[in-house]
């Protein structure tokens, strides 16, 4: 898949194109419908299937104390979106003269003039332009009167309520990313710089990589059963999120335990995919107390990891 991150790298490639404008924080179900219907669009018209995302979100230029933190950096956001099927990836460049385009001069300067788009596919809820004056009936007004397919896409629901990037942040925010993991397309993950701890970890018998310079959503505090994506395999792992009580230590991190893995990591990136929350941050009275509960998380976490991929090798068969 293309991913394109600056306007010059936009060509005739992609002209006939099948599009859909929108975030897709997280890429959930929901989103998957929608790249789901433009797959069809694309080969109805015969071009490619094109995500059109903003980097970064409007929302962090215009009011940036009321912007979330993201569920996926861009990078991670094309790696799920190629597994959906999708050609091409725009992340265009947010700035203040694309927040000043009216609707009309950003679907004429950009999805005529600059794409020759053939077909759109949205949600109900999408907005564009200065002040998001377009909405989808001005899309689709805007589409008949230029002669290309616009489709809506219902959203998606799960326990009786909709399926929503917010919705999953909140879940994620409270801990519970085992019913995340149900509304999206893949478990919730995060990344970080692996960076030197007070070594406790190794001491206690369960090394950790302690990662820094997260730059998505941090899920509550917690100890976690997951994987750890290590040299290109993804590996069980227990991860433990907040402070450390027994030992005084009140800053929150993010601590990694990753199975049969003992590798040194300082200085690089580790991605991890958070599976199910097992217990809350305690405070225990000594430390062969401590190390009784974490041989038991380990093993928990181990169990769910192998699993979780035990699920998906029987689903690739």
């Amino acid at each position: 898949m293309k991913l394109i991150r600056h306007i010059e790298q936009i060509d005739h490639t992609l002209a006939g194109c099948a599009i859909t404008l929108g975030n897709f924080d997280g890429v959930h179900r929901g989103h998957a419908e929608i790249i789901s219907r433009l797959l069809q669009w694309a080969g109805r018209v015969g071009g490619p299937a094109v995500v059109f995302t903003f980097d970064p979100h409007p929302v962090r230029l215009l009011r940036p104390e009321l912007a979330p933190p993201p569920l996926t950096w861009t990078q991670r956001k094309a790696e799920l979106l190629q597994e959906l099927g999708v050609d091409c990836m725009i992340a265009w460049p947010t700035d203040r003269h694309l927040l000043s385009l009216t609707y009309r001069e950003f679907f004429q300067q950009i999805m005529l003039d600059q794409l020759q788009v053939a077909a759109m596919v949205e949600g109900p809820n999408f907005y564009f332009g200065r002040d998001r004056e377009g909405n989808i009936d001005r899309l689709m007004q805007l589409c008949d009167e230029s002669g290309i397919a616009c489709e809506i896409v219902q959203p998606e629901v799960c326990d009786d309520e909709l399926i929503s990037s917010t919705r999953i942040r909140n879940l994620i925010h409270e801990g519970d990313v085992a019913a995340a993991r149900t509304m999206l397309t893949r478990p919730y993950r995060i990344r970080g710089m692996v960076v030197h701890g007070a070594g406790r970890g190794h001491e206690l018998g369960f090394p950790t990589a302690n990662l820094d310079a997260i730059d998505t959503l941090i899920p509550a505090m917690g100890v976690y059963a997951g994987l750890a994506s290590v040299q290109a395999e993804l590996r069980p792992a227990a991860i433990h999120v907040g402070p450390s009580p027994t030992f005084g230590v009140v800053r929150p991190q993010v601590e990694v335990h990753v199975m049969d893995f003992a590798d040194v990591m300082y200085g690089e990136v580790l991605e991890v995919d958070f599976l199910e929350q097992l217990r809350g941050v305690q405070q225990f009275n000594s430390i062969d107390e401590l190390k009784t509960q974490l041989a038991l998380d380990v093993t928990r976490a181990g169990d769910i990891g192998d699993g979780f991929l035990k699920q998906i090798s029987d689903q690739s068969k």
